[in-house]
């Protein structure tokens, strides 16, 4: 009796220790992952406070994304809407000014769309001064996709890659976004999701280097 005893006690005090050390194990990883996001706010506001003057910010920016995959270009902005309004709402909400999906599909043939990423600089030239945009901001997502024999998934890797250039085509700044791998084969749903974890970061870093080179000019 006094044998099963033991063991029940000896029994229930390493489940609570395996208790106590799971919950400091995941204790640890909270705090580490908020440490991560108060560094990342941190680098954020530094880039913030690049000073930018009012004229500045109302100069226009025409953001478009395209996507990259298997030496395929996909440059259909309806496609990536939600891309698209990820980071206009930053943009706007620092103050610049942005060109809508609807101006640009109004205005801007494909062609001349596709000219952007296939550095084309008469046709892309033409579409700016159509929409008197001084800026752009070219969002590309490239993506690496393979399947993984041992889970039995498919794997993807995401990289986008954002490059700010002036009318002319004149880059002004560049930053990336990327995760080692994913599995799946929604690309542009897993791009999307980049751009909402990195999006505050990006966008910060492009705007820092925006205002810097511009008002310099």
């Amino acid at each position: 009796m006094r044998h099963s005893a033991l063991i029940v006690l000896l029994t229930s005090a390493t489940l609570c220790g395996g208790a106590f050390a799971q919950g400091f194990k995941f204790s640890n990883a909270d705090n580490d992952d908020q440490a991560r996001e108060a560094e990342q706010q941190a680098r954020v506001q530094v880039l913030l406070s690049t000073p930018c003057k009012a004229k500045i910010k109302n100069q226009k920016i025409m953001v478009l994304i395209g996507e990259s995959q298997d030496g395929m270009l996909q440059t259909n902005q309806s496609r990536y809407s939600s891309h698209f309004d990820a980071l206009n709402a930053r943009l706007q909400g620092l103050g610049l000014k942005t060109i809508t999906q609807s101006q640009i599909k109004a205005q801007v043939a494909q062609a001349e769309i596709d000219a952007y990423f296939k550095n084309d600089p008469d046709k892309a030239l033409s579409a700016s001064k159509r929409l008197a945009a001084q800026y752009i901001l070219r969002g590309l997502i490239t993506t690496e996709a393979g399947y993984n024999t041992i889970v039995r998934v498919n794997q993807v890797s995401i990289r986008m890659q954002f490059t700010l250039t002036d009318a002319s085509g004149r880059i002004l700044s560049q930053a990336n976004a990327e995760n080692a791998s994913y599995s799946g084969v929604d690309t542009t749903g897993m791009a999307l999701t980049l751009v909402n974890e990195k999006a505050d970061e990006v966008v910060a870093q492009l705007y820092s280097d925006y205002c810097r080179v511009a008002t310099t000019k």
